[in-house]
């Protein structure tokens, strides 16, 4: 668990477009200014905590083609 936030209420998804093997990510919407993120192979292991603003310009670059093509 993630010092400082808990996550035991936590209702995780992954996006509609991660249908690419099994290396997916999944989110938890609905904490104030943080992003919980982890990984979807491994829902008991760890997961990050992104400060919401941030988690949002990295998705604001992704869907603008800044790391790539999708």
């Amino acid at each position: 668990m993630t010092p400082g936030v808990d996550l035991s209420g936590a209702a995780w998804f992954k996006s509609s477009f991660s249908n690419n093997g099994g290396s997916c990510v999944e989110v938890a919407p609905g904490f104030p200014s943080v992003v919980p993120v982890r990984d979807s192979k491994d829902p008991q292991g760890p997961a990050l905590i992104f400060a919401a603003e941030a988690w949002g310009s990295f998705v604001t670059a992704i869907r603008s083609g800044e790391f790539g093509e999708l």
